[in-house]
């Protein structure tokens, strides 16, 4: 099958969507179909074979964060091309809500087309304003899908119609079979994310640190991800900021071995979530999971049953809880348990596979809309059948 898959952020600045759309497209060259990608990206950035770049995107306040988009007349005019010469048997779109590649893509592209919705932001006023251009492209979509609940129930209330459920996918064994480092072992918890980003939420995490460290003094935070390192331990007591290390931006591999290493990982985001992959990450390489009580988290978490909670931007409860997990070996041993088992949903193998299966129903049901016309043709000019 030819595949077209439409990301609409920058590839040269990581994100869960572009991670979601890389190992998808990973996961269908390796069963043997021909994938092409189309995303934002510099003109110096490295790109893997079957990216195809649209151009520099620029930064646009989107869903709580700062998005890398790509949108205009140059941009309109290479999608078209992209969809010319890959004369796919199904386009997929992600995010074709936002101001990017997805939105003209649904402008320009005939035939099959699946579209991923990954936002969950039941206030958003600038989707429900921009409702009636939206509607013209997204009537061309065969099939919707979201990545949770509470991104479907984003596209029910403001968009109408339904989508199926397929949650984000990762590869479970990279991460379980990945060797722990030694240095980031013994007393360590662990964070990874933008770190400039408030709803990311380091700073709660920040500020439940000094009563984490009176009870377990030889507790280090270790913190992946960019941003100004200096401003994020500034409201820190001189003395506690030496057990904050940083370890910067750190690749995949990499990632894999710090989840594998850490006592607790603990994801303080406060909010603009619709799934929660570094949590599904994190369950992958059996770390014990603590996490604010988002939705999405709540539901990635199994309800508390794969990983604990905490009362969102509540410091005060998340040092509580970080202190009794640490303190208790059992428990977290018994989450890493039942987080190994329940995250195996969430593998490329469960996840790829109900994807391709939606591929494959559009794909028909266009194949038998064109027979009908056919035939609909030789009957009414008197033809014989093929």
């Amino acid at each position: 099958m030819r595949i077209g898959i439409v990301c609409p952020y920058s590839w040269d600045v990581p994100g869960g969507v572009q991670f979601h759309i890389r190992d998808l497209a990973d996961y269908f060259i390796r069963l043997g179909h021909d994938v092409s990608v189309l995303a934002p990206a510099d003109d110096d950035t490295p790109l893997p074979p079957y990216v195809v770049s649209a151009g520099r995107a620029v930064p646009v306040p989107y869903n709580g964060s700062v998005a890398r988009l790509n949108f205009g007349f140059l941009s309109a005019a290479r999608v078209r091309r992209w969809l010319h010469d890959g004369a796919f048997d199904v386009v997929h779109v992600h995010e074709p809500t936002s101001p990017s590649l997805g939105l003209l893509t649904c402008w320009a592209a005939q035939g099959p087309m699946v579209a991923t919705f990954h936002t969950s932001n039941p206030r958003s006023r600038a989707m429900i304003a921009a409702y009636s251009i939206l509607q013209a492209a997204l009537e061309k979509i065969s099939a919707r899908i979201a990545v949770s609940e509470y991104a479907r129930r984003t596209l029910v209330e403001h968009l109408g119609g339904d989508a199926v459920v397929i949650p984000n996918g990762v590869d479970v064994d990279f991460f379980a079979k990945a060797e722990p480092r030694p240095e980031w072992q013994g007393d360590t918890i662990g964070f990874i994310g933008r770190i400039d980003e408030p709803r990311k939420g380091l700073p709660v995490l920040v500020r439940a640190l000094p009563k984490i460290l009176a009870a377990r003094p030889r507790t280090r935070l270790l913190v992946a991800g960019r941003g100004d390192e200096e401003a994020a331990v500034e409201s820190l007591p001189a003395e506690l900021r030496s057990r904050v290390e940083f370890l910067g931006m750190i690749s995949d591999a990499d990632k894999a071995r710090f989840l594998r290493s850490l006592d607790l990982y603990i994801a303080p985001n406060t909010g603009g979530e619709s799934f929660g992959i570094i949590l599904v990450e994190a369950l992958s390489a059996g770390a014990p999971v603590l996490a604010s009580d988002l939705d999405a988290f709540a539901q990635v978490l199994d309800q508390g049953a794969a990983g604990e909670l905490f009362a969102n931007e509540d410091a005060d409860a998340l040092a509580a809880a970080a202190v009794r997990l640490l303190a208790d070996p059992e428990r977290r041993a018994a989450l890493s348990e039942r987080g190994s088992v329940h995250v195996r949903r969430f593998d490329w193998s469960t996840v790829g596979a109900d994807i391709l299966s939606v591929y494959e129903t559009v794909t028909a049901g266009a194949a038998a809309v064109a027979a009908d016309e056919r035939s609909g043709l030789r009957a009414r000019f008197g033809l014989a059948r093929d």
